[in-house]
């Protein structure tokens, strides 16, 4: 083929590769619109989690849990949709930076002309670039750019809901504990109570026992029954919703509740390790993926306005190709006849209504729209993580006097008991002492559910739970 005719194309591609104008604003990280550091009376500073050398595997000590949340990330349908809009996303980027460049094809062709008996053969052979716009004032530069923020944007949400499906499954895989450990305490409260019913109706049969007696402890029994019916009905429901989670059957293996003392036993390691936190908020915060992913939208807004200007300017385009052309195929490349073309056109926009103007003012309000959203998310993650220290900062009270209130009613229970049996203390004293009892170890239990939900919590708002 003869290319005496490329310096047209490597001209094109020179102009091509000159700077052209950039019409998009500059981008200014927006300062925080919070305070610069959380009140000092709710950190803890040797509670602090240090978000970027601490990961979700090391976080939670539970190997279960980690099992759990393993087979969650593989298997979440919810977290695999995000999965594919972010592939979807990915694909945006790549056309819009493929029109940034040119296409180059080439085609052959072979003409028949039969003229007076006499056939001819015209062959011939073209590489060219078709309607390729020369981006002199950035228009196609900033559809890339708003493209690759766009994806990064979707990067960072799938990284967000990561985070959060880490957390909703030890959050459930805690809750389901919980109810495991009220289940337990309920049939353990049954056994006690349908063996205190039995020798009740044993001293009544003798006569040492009243009606009230009897009617007393069968009321303790069928309290406990259908406590035992309810925290079954929770434990089946707490199971289905981390079989949901997780996205597949769950072996049992892995949810068997813990055999153990009811009270004492842990509901489930909650850190292994902790450091201070040594940042202010605002920089803490804008490593979460959410804010992240809220100001990759803000710099797409950005990049819309650079496009929405430009489209506003002259647009240029080139249409080029050098071939060759030949009465035989077997001298096309060789002795053929060179041709070429170069057809570049300019549009010019005149008069559009105020179509232009209008769409760059659109471009500009998405501008706003984005920054307003992205100072939101900052201050929705600021409060959230406020909240979560303002538990934290008061759980060891909380802790401590629910057990302060466990021991002392099971010390008035154990006494009232012991009372009764001298036949100093009636079966309804009794019965009101255990009820106490058993509400005190429910109300344990509630407490180190909420312990462990709000380091979960804490955990998550900071950023935590998920490293690529």
């Amino acid at each position: 083929m003869n290319f005496s005719r490329l310096p047209l194309l490597s001209g094109a591609f020179g102009i091509i590769l000159t700077g052209c104008a950039n019409l998009a604003p500059e981008y200014i990280q927006p300062s925080a619109p919070v305070a610069s550091t959380w009140p000092t009376t709710q950190v803890d500073e040797a509670e602090a989690i240090s978000v970027n050398e601490l990961g979700w595997k090391e976080f939670y000590g539970d190997e279960r849990l980690r099992q759990l949340i393993e087979l969650a990330l593989n298997n979440n349908r919810s977290l695999r949709q995000s999965a594919l809009a972010v592939e979807s996303a990915r694909a945006q980027f790549q056309i819009a930076r493929a029109d940034t460049l040119p296409t180059v094809d080439a085609a052959g062709s072979n003409t028949a002309l039969r003229s007076d008996g006499n056939t001819t053969h015209t062959y011939s052979a073209t590489l060219g670039i078709s309607a390729f716009e020369l981006d002199f004032f950035g228009r196609l530069n900033n559809l890339r750019d708003q493209a690759l923020e766009t994806y990064l944007s979707n990067e960072e949400t799938l990284r967000s809901m990561r985070i959060t499906l880490v957390a909703e499954v030890a959050t459930a895989y805690f809750t389901l504990a919980a109810d495991q450990l009220l289940l337990r305490l309920a049939e353990s409260t049954l056994e006690s109570q349908q063996k205190s019913l039995d020798l009740t109706l044993k001293t009544f049969d003798i006569g040492t026992a009243s009606g009230l007696d009897v009617a007393t402890a069968q009321t303790s029994v069928d309290t406990a029954r259908a406590d035992i019916a309810i925290y079954r009905t929770q434990v089946a429901q707490d199971l289905n919703a981390l079989t949901l989670l997780v996205g597949q059957p769950i072996e049992p293996a892995l949810v068997a509740a813990d055999s153990g003392d009811t009270i004492t036993d842990p509901l489930a390691p909650l850190i292994t390790a902790v450091a201070p936190l040594a940042e202010i908020p605002s920089e803490l915060l804008q490593r979460r993926p959410d804010v992240l992913a809220a100001e990759r939208t803000l710099r797409a807004a950005h990049a819309d306005i650079g496009a929405a200007r430009a489209a506003r300017f002259p647009s240029i385009s080139l249409t080029t190709s050098v071939g060759t052309s030949s009465s035989q195929l077997s001298e096309l490349f060789g002795g053929g006849t060179g041709l070429w073309s170069f057809i570049p056109s300019v549009s010019v926009p005149i008069f559009d209504g105020g179509s232009g103007e209008a769409t760059v003012r659109v471009a500009e309000v998405g501008r706003e729209v984005a920054l307003a959203e992205y100072e939101y998310t900052i201050q929705t993650a600021f409060q959230e993580v406020s909240d979560a220290l303002s538990e934290r900062s008061n759980m060891q009270e909380l802790l401590a006097a629910r057990q302060s209130l466990l021991e002392a009613n099971e010390k008035i229970y154990r006494l009232t008991e012991a009372s009764y049996r001298k036949g100093l203390e009636s079966s309804l004293s009794v019965l009101t002492a255990q009820r106490s009892f058993n509400d005190a170890q429910q109300n344990m239990i509630a407490a180190r559910l909420a312990e462990a939900s709000n380091w979960v919590t804490l955990y998550r708002v900071m950023g935590g739970g998920w490293h690529p």
